[in-house]
């Protein structure tokens, strides 16, 4: 599958639009893992258990966005964006979304 922020893929053309495709997750922090960043937020510095958790969260909806393309028969998602907001105290949805489209075949040398 190829994912591209852009809205085409070098060398290919779209040959269908195929629409919307998303992927999202809710996460919260561990309890402890909460704990242990905000006692490192108060000297400042990287917060590791929430970098760990986002990067895990974009990960899980990417893999979303791309279960989504596969099922509507998209070989490539074009102006993908995530995007994230807070959902209650403590829990975060990561939201991933593009357009899946369908490409013309690549031409061999």
């Amino acid at each position: 599958m190829i994912l591209t922020t852009t809205d085409h893929v070098p060398g290919r053309e779209v040959q269908a639009v195929l629409g919307l495709v998303k992927g999202s997750t809710v996460r919260g922090a561990h309890a402890g893992e909460d704990m242990q960043a905000w006692f490192k937020n108060l000297v400042g510095g990287e917060l590791e258990e929430y970098t760990a958790l986002l990067a895990g969260a974009r990960e899980q909806a990417l893999d979303r966005l791309v279960a989504d393309a596969r099922a509507k028969g998209a070989d490539a998602v074009v102006g993908l964006c995530f995007s994230s907001c807070e959902i209650t105290a403590g829990a975060a949805e990561f939201l991933a979304y593009g357009t899946a489209v369908r490409l013309t075949p690549q031409k061999s040398s």
